[in-house]
């Protein structure tokens, strides 16, 4: 279908009138829902879905509320265009708000070059529009300026295992693992609040006999299951890994025939972590010498084990390091390449995975493919019909990008994203952000970042379109749509469409969401993440299916079904390395590394720490779920989090409003008083903005591997709010 010609699917196409199989729009473990249809305002209601075996039916209040913000009552409708600078949003028709889009970001183009134009996407966003807004970007902008706020999800995750593995996939497992191995060491994570439905696998495998060590620095309600809580200071987990590994060489557990047979560098490692003597690792972090011989003991005394990290070890400027000393433990005990046993991710938002697999990152081409090397540009140039030499090289990363916004990049189509509320140092990313000549922002609410644009381009929500997600299995499932969208709406594929004709490209970026999946599979084949054997079909048929998955030849889908096909097509990759690793000798590769303090450390003037995280009833910017009335009912709003000896010194009082300042900023919440944190540290949740915004506080500081802003970890101080201007 041409540009010209395309229609908005959901004014042509009528929803299914039956219950819709389909996934909850929110966290990674896209558990499996029904969406009814309802004559009331929603569409639809959710039912239970209990054949899909991730979640089994059970959902969290995020999932089961999710029809709330598909009401006209709470999310956008049509588009809005601010006429004049200064002014209002006002409702504007579409043709209007599309051609100002494309003028504003020709306008900058022209002026400047194709790289003063920046693009922005979304850990949420389905496959097909993360791999349909990379192509736009890089062939109808020209531009080199994309990324997107998964680099703030487990891009030190990924850059770890990518330098371990060679591949980089958050979990080389099924969850359903999780369950039966014998200890679990869970850094930074704390399911309970951030995927509930996932939180039975840790109670099956203590059901099981297995054991769970929880390293985080607050008794969360996660911690409340473990077998073992380690509380290490802010900053600190790479001295903890460092120092089990340690114990693991003098205490003779290391598996000394799978480093020969299946590793590299061990040596190096090993010299590395040596000079982490146990003693020297409770200084640094907090954590006794006697729980550590606790947690090696544990790890290594079972028959299998995993390391299972989030965002706490990996939001920190050293956090590739970090997961690497954690790899380096699995390693050393042979606890990798081996069933129900290995290191994994728990991806945090919706298609973080898939999200960053097909090109909305920096230095990725689709397939994980790498933007620098000439073999993966000549073969996705051919699949988009172009010459090589047309692609334009890696682009900053995204906090890099925010910042360079109104000096370098004049003009920014962002989608998916909230970053007035989720970025580093906010208040001067929000500053950027209304620096800017021209800002267009796709959306299915007006959140803060939308109120600061120029044009606003209401979206299709996930109920509302189909298109694939990628779990933190691994696994690539496929969202159908069930409701139509309102009139004023269109996909964010129409949207691509409309704008890339615009600017002159009246071929290439189809609407219809399987056409370009069957387009992403061509341009995956033979990657790192290859999609080529996956269909809608198939993932129709089997509930799902594990990259990677290549096309066998002679399997082609489109034959048909009814004749036999041979050879069978490939079934989809479950585990991970079972036979050898993806580097080029196929052996896993330990990395040197060593402890080092933060980017900042506590002084006289800030001489707390502050952490930031989630809630059970938020979900990231809160843009959506501050919208749902039972949500908000549950999580009202921030808070900050503080040891009773802390809440003492200052003399606050359970509620009062406490006022936490760093070298960035200020702000203010009621103090929330509990025993479960160190005295040394506060933790705020980041969902909301206003003066209880956490993220005006955090250190853009970035790991040098893969930009990964320090979010875990500032200085701060804390006092009663009336003390402090």
């Amino acid at each position: 279908m041409s540009a010209t010609t395309a229609q908005p699917a959901g004014r042509t196409l009528r929803a299914p009138a039956a219950t819709v199989d389909t996934h909850c729009p929110y966290c990674a473990l896209q558990c499996g829902m029904g969406l009814r249809p309802t004559g009331g305002e929603e569409g639809v209601e959710v039912v239970e879905r209990t054949a899909f075996d991730v979640n089994r039916g059970a959902l969290c209040g995020k999932g089961r509320t999710a029809p709330a913000v598909l009401s006209s009552r709470v999310r956008l409708t049509g588009p809005l265009v601010r006429r004049r600078a200064g002014g209002p949003l006002e409702p504007a028709g579409w043709d209007e708000a599309l051609d100002r889009t494309a003028a504003g970001l020709s306008a900058a183009r022209g002026s400047y070059g194709p790289d003063a134009v920046g693009v922005f996407g979304g850990g949420g966003l389905t496959n097909e529009k993360a791999y349909a807004l990379g192509k736009f970007a890089r062939l109808v902008l020209g531009t080199s300026q994309i990324d997107y706020n998964g680099r703030f999800c487990m891009s030190s995750a990924a850059a770890a295992l990518n330098r371990a593995f060679g591949l980089d996939r958050g979990l080389p497992f099924p969850l359903a693992d999780v369950a039966r191995t014998g200890c679990v060491i869970l850094v930074g994570a704390n399911p309970a609040e951030t995927m509930p439905p996932a939180l039975r696998y840790f109670t099956e495998l203590r059901e099981r006999g297995g054991k769970l060590i929880v390293v985080d620095p607050r008794r969360t309600r996660t911690a409340e299951h473990a077998d073992l809580h380690l509380a290490p200071r802010p900053g600190t987990d790479l001295a903890l890994a460092l120092g089990m590994l340690h114990l693991v060489v003098a205490e003779g557990r290391v598996d000394t025939g799978f480093v020969a047979a299946r590793t590299s560098g061990w040596e190096e490692a090993r010299a590395a972590a040596m000079a982490h003597w146990p003693e020297l690792v409770e200084r640094i972090t907090g954590v006794p010498v006697p729980a550590l011989r606790e947690a090696v003991a544990l790890f290594c005394d079972a028959e299998s084990s995993m390391v299972l990290t989030a965002r706490g070890p990996e939001q920190q400027s050293k956090g590739t390091d970090t997961v690497g000393a954690w790899i380096n433990l699995c390693l050393a005990t042979g606890r990798a390449g081996r069933p129900l046993s290995g290191y994994g991710c728990l991806t945090g938002q919706g298609n973080g995975q898939g999200g960053r697999e097909h090109g909305q990152k920096a230095d990725q081409l689709p397939g994980y493919r790498r933007l620098d090397d000439p073999a993966a540009r000549e073969h996705v140039a051919r699949v988009w019909g172009v010459d090589p030499a047309v692609l334009p090289g890696p682009g900053r990363s995204a906090y890099e990008l925010l910042d360079a916004l109104g000096r370098d990049v004049r003009a920014l189509l962002l989608t998916g994203s909230n970053p007035v509320v989720s970025a580093p140092r906010a208040a001067h990313v929000e500053r950027r952000l209304r620096s800017l000549d021209f800002m267009a922002v796709c959306d299915v609410v007006l959140s803060e970042t939308a109120a600061l644009a120029d044009v606003v381009l209401p979206v299709a929500q996930w109920a509302e379109e189909t298109g694939t997600m990628t779990s933190l299995e691994g696994r690539v499932l496929l969202r159908r749509r069930a409701v139509d969208a309102p009139p004023g709406v269109r996909t964010d594929l129409e949207v691509l469409n409309a704008l890339a004709a615009r600017l002159g490209w009246e071929r290439g970026f189809p609407t219809d969401p399987e056409e370009v999946f069957e387009e992403l599979r061509r341009a995956s084949a033979g990657g790192l993440a290859d999609y080529s054997g996956i269909t809608y079909r198939r993932i129709a048929e089997e509930d799902g299916v594990f990259w990677p998955c290549p096309e066998v030849p002679g399997t082609d889908e489109a034959d048909d079904p009814a004749v036999d096909r041979s050879p069978a097509p490939h079934p989809g990759t479950p585990r991970l390395f079972l036979d050898r690793f993806a580097t080029d000798d196929g052996r896993a590769r330990f990395a040197p590394v060593t402890h080092r303090p933060s980017a900042e450390e506590p002084d006289a003037d800030h001489p707390l720490l502050l952490t930031t995280g989630r809630v059970l009833a938020q979900y990231q910017s809160g843009a959506q779920t501050r919208r749902v009335a039972e949500l908000n009912g549950a999580a009202p709003g921030p808070f900050v989090e503080l040891h009773p000896r802390l809440a003492e010194r200052i003399g606050v009082a359970e509620g009062e409003p406490v006022a936490v300042v760093s070298r960035r900023g200020r702000a203010v919440a009621p103090a929330r008083i509990t025993p479960g944190i160190r005295p040394d540290t506060v933790f705020m949740p980041f969902h909301w903005p206003g003066e209880g915004r956490a993220n005006t506080l955090t250190n853009p500081a970035l790991d040098p591997v893969s930009r990964m802003p320090e979010f875990k970890v500032c200085a701060v101080r804390v006092e009663r709010a009336g003390d402090s201007g």
